[in-house]
């Protein structure tokens, strides 16, 4: 049995190692209480740095103690801007609605969906266009938005600041100076949440780009809008990685003020 750094055993006289050793207890145990001390420590600080770098890894997008995150929200899945896409079918996609309160969604596919289900204050976003990928809010006064003509009050104000810089709601003369109906691909005038290449036809999307909404109800909220690919990957390179898959962050300020502090 070895106990110590060298490489030497008892031996008997013939060289032959022997078959038993008597040896204290106190000198096997020491060693070996040492050595699960030892253990013990470099387990804990492996454990530790395992932890610190699965919290290094998490996406500082999707850690907020007081926004809701919604991760992977499926757009129309069924659509296709090409033929002989398996499982889809070559036609507009169908828009998706999206109520900040409750997170209820609804596609709308039909002109009925549309009288039924658009023309009320029931819904904050819709996800619309190739791929659900342009996010226009419900106001009833915005001729050709899905909420054109009914009670909805909603706008949208780009702010250049990463989220949770984002302190507070602007005024509503500069709301309506600046408020904008919807976002989509950004193609080089700052109006869109994500850049899209003609090359590789890849949406990557823009950071530290947040929105200021005001809500179909009338209250005010911000929004980072995330990742149009499943997962939330933070980089994509294969042109058919699923989508349209939506995560975002949102926080709605429910007493009517226009504080949006969120740490």
């Amino acid at each position: 049995m070895r106990l110590s750094g060298n490489n030497s055993y008892p031996k008997r006289n013939n060289g032959e190692i022997p078959w038993k050793v008597a040896i204290s207890p106190k000198v096997v145990n020491a060693p070996l209480q040492f050595c699960s001390m030892k253990y013990t420590v470099v387990l804990s600080a492996v454990i530790l740095l395992m932890a610190a770098c699965s919290k290094d890894k998490t996406s500082p997008d999707l850690t907020d103690s007081k926004s809701v995150t919604v991760l992977d929200m499926p757009g129309d899945l069924g659509a296709s801007m090409g033929d002989n896409v398996d499982g889809k079918e070559k036609r507009p996609f169908y828009s998706i609605t999206f109520h900040f309160s409750d997170k209820q969604t609804r596609m709308i596919k039909t002109t009925a969906d549309s009288l039924q289900y658009l023309k009320n204050a029931d819904w904050d976003l819709a996800f619309t266009k190739e791929y659900n990928s342009y996010v226009v809010t419900n106001n009833g006064t915005i001729a050709g938005t899905p909420g054109y003509g009914g009670p909805g009050v909603g706008r949208m104000m780009i702010i250049e600041k990463p989220y949770d810089q984002v302190l507070e709601a602007p005024g509503d003369a500069e709301f309506v100076q600046k408020g904008i109906a919807g976002v989509g691909w950004d193609s080089g005038n700052g109006y869109g949440w994500y850049f899209y290449s003609l090359s590789n036809h890849i949406c990557v999307p823009v950071r530290n780009r947040t929105f200021i909404v005001k809500t179909a109800a009338g209250k005010f909220a911000k929004l980072a809008l995330l990742n149009i690919y499943k997962g939330n990957p933070p980089v994509v390179t294969d042109l058919f990685w699923p989508a349209p898959y939506l995560t975002f962050k949102y926080f709605v300020q429910e007493d009517g003020s226009r504080n949006l502090r969120t740490n």
